[in-house]
C-alpha cells in the first residue's frame, strides 16, 4: 500500500538542506522538504498524520486521534487507522532518499488497545537493498502502550 505521492519514475524526496533544518549530513533532504512532498498523500493528510523525523530507512509520524474520524462502533481506535499511521511511516521511511518504492507485502499484529489522544509510529529498516527493502513499524499510544507491530517487504523501482 506504501504508494504515497509516488509518480512512475520520480524521485520521492529532493536531496538538499534548508537553514532551518539542523542535519549534519548535507545528503539528508531537510524535514520540511519531506513534508512537502508527502502532503500530497491526501489519504495520510485527511487522516492527521504529521511527519516527526524521517532520514533514508527511518521514519516517525504521529497521527491525533479523533472521536469522529478513528474510533470505531465499539468506540476503539480502528485497526484501518493504526494500519495507515503503520503504512504512512513505512513510505516515509522506504521512498525518503530512495527510488521509489512500493510495498508488495505487509503484516500488521495488533498487540493492545489504544488509549489516549495521539499515536506515534516509528519504522526502521532491517535491510535496505538496491531491489528489496525490509521493514518494521512499532506503533505506540502517548502512554507508551505497545498497540502494533508492521513487518513490510518493499520493492524499489528502478529510476530510468
Amino acid at each position: 500500500m506504501s504508494r504515497e505521492g509516488v509518480t512512475k519514475g520520480q524521485t520521492p524526496v529532493a536531496v538538499g538542506t534548508d537553514d532551518d533544518d539542523k542535519r549534519s549530513d548535507p545528503t539528508q533532504p531537510a524535514l520540511d522538504q519531506v513534508r512537502a512532498y508527502f502532503s500530497r498523500d491526501h489519504f495520510a493528510a485527511a487522516a492527521g498524520c504529521v511527519i516527526d523525523d524521517a532520514t533514508p530507512g527511518h521514519a516517525v509520524v504521529r497521527m491525533p486521534l479523533r472521536d469522529d474520524l478513528h474510533r470505531n462502533a465499539q468506540g476503539s481506535v480502528m485497526g484501518g487507522a493504526i494500519f495507515t499511521l503503520a503504512d504512512f511511516a513505512l513510505a516515509v521511511a522506504s521512498n525518503v532518499g530512495q527510488a521509489p518504492t512500493v510495498s508488495v507485502s505487509n503484516q500488521i499484529e495488533f498487540l493492545s488497545a489504544a488509549r489516549g489522544t495521539r499515536l506515534v509510529a516509528t519504522c526502521e529498516a532491517d535491510r535496505s537493498g538496491r531491489a528489496l527493502g525490509f521493514y518494521t513499524t512499532d506503533v505506540y499510544d502517548e502512554l507508551g502502550t505497545h498497540v502494533a507491530r508492521m513487518t513490510a517487504t518493499c520493492f524499489r523501482r528502478q529510476r530510468p
